[in-house]
């Protein structure tokens, strides 16, 4: 599923606008993250750190949680943006949060200062662990 030309660039722009509003006091690195829901409404967030370095929650999954929380039930598509000269790729466990309420058709925008590109989410992660993978274990078989 490609987006829209019009469609693409809202949803970076939100990404780009939304990392301003990052909390990176440690890393100094920030990030902005916007999803395209199932209910056509785009959804932003930012990292948000903490001295508590496990208790840090990346963009993406700001993001994802937003939609969510407010009725969303699929990410068509997630603008990720990085105020760098190199493209930054979602983390693993960002990825395994995105594999929970995205297609593999679903579209990845990957941007920074210089560049975009666009993955289908099965090119970022194309073997994810999900609820079927839960089924398979003994403890669940009768």
């Amino acid at each position: 599923m490609l987006l829209a030309e019009k469609s693409k660039n809202k949803l970076l722009e939100t990404a780009k606008l939304v990392s301003q509003k990052a909390y990176a006091p440690y890393s100094h690195f920030n990030v902005g993250a916007a999803v395209l829901s199932n209910n056509d409404q785009i959804f932003s967030g930012c990292n948000v750190e903490n001295a508590s370095f496990g208790a840090t929650i990346c963009a993406e999954r700001v993001a994802i949680t937003k939609a969510i929380s407010e009725g969303a039930s699929k990410i068509l598509a997630l603008a990720l943006f990085t105020p760098t000269s190199t493209l930054t790729m979602p983390c693993g466990v960002c990825r395994q949060v995105m594999s929970e309420f995205m297609d593999p058709t679903s579209i990845i925008y990957i941007s920074s200062l210089t560049k975009t590109v666009s993955f289908h989410f099965k090119e970022l992660f194309p073997n994810p662990f999900n609820k079927t993978d839960l089924q398979k274990t003994s403890i669940h078989e009768k």
